[in-house]
């Protein structure tokens, strides 16, 4: 494939690389000639470093010293860092009357501390060769709220702030922050939360203008997008990946 985003021999970083969205973001850098290394706590990530462009390496993006030492291992395998796809996360459906201390702790550490560590020590390799971009996987529901999604919705919003704060931070040193924020995405992840993930699915898909729910590869795509040199003046901003839902 033609390297049409600018990628050749860039290094990314991809965290929740063993996810479906992760998996077609972590493919479409490598079609385009980047050099990657693929985070995830699942050991399906191993699964990926079949490539010879990435390293995969098991990461919990919550523990301060294995984001560490996963930034470090970037720098000492490829040579540096040049993008941040933040994509990491966890989801939780339940009303706020229901949810626990334990569980809105479990959530916001994992997808708003998570975020938080990855950026903070990848802007730190980063910043000295001023370049460098960070896409952060954000969601409908960092702009709207959305029932039985409490801790979910506050841990994406937290991401949507932390985009922009950062743009605001990293500017001067030529880096972009940005986010996407999908509508819903067919992926595994409806499997463990609701009984007929299949009919759900297909109820969500109505409830957006373009009448269907995403494809993990169409978020890649505009990932990609925001990560790559096209997207050169495009900074802290949260791009509505949504099928139109949040047009309504």
């Amino acid at each position: 494939m033609a390297d049409i985003f600018g990628l050749k021999n860039r290094v990314a970083i991809v965290t929740g690389a063993a996810g479906d969205i992760g998996k077609a973001t972590v493919e479409l850098l490598v079609s385009h000639d980047a050099r990657v290394l693929a985070l995830d706590i699942d050991p399906a990530v191993h699964a990926l470093a079949q490539r010879n462009q990435v390293v995969a390496q098991r990461c919990d993006v919550s523990q301060e010293d294995e984001v560490i030492s996963a930034v470090t291992l970037a720098q000492a395998e490829f040579g540096g860092v040049d993008i941040l796809i933040n994509n990491a996360g966890k989801t939780l459906n339940k009303l706020a009357t229901e949810t626990s201390v334990e569980e809105w702790d479990n959530i916001m550490t994992i997808n708003a501390r998570g975020y938080f560590l990855l950026s903070r020590e990848s802007l730190k390799a980063m910043q000295p060769r001023r370049q460098g971009a960070i896409v952060n996987v954000a969601s409908v529901v960092s702009m709207v709220g959305m029932k039985a999604t409490a801790a979910y919705s506050a841990s994406k919003g937290a991401i949507a702030q932390l985009t922009k704060v950062l743009a605001l931070e990293v500017a001067e040193y030529g880096i972009r922050v940005n986010a996407v924020a999908p509508g819903v995405v067919e992926t595994n992840i409806l499997s463990g939360i609701v009984e007929d993930s299949r009919a759900t699915l297909a109820s969500y898909g109505h409830a957006h203008p373009l009448g269907r729910v995403a494809q993990p590869e169409e978020i890649a795509e505009a990932i990609i997008w925001l990560a790559s040199p096209k997207a050169s003046f495009v900074t802290g901003t949260v791009l509505m990946a949504d099928g139109g839902y949040t047009a309504q």
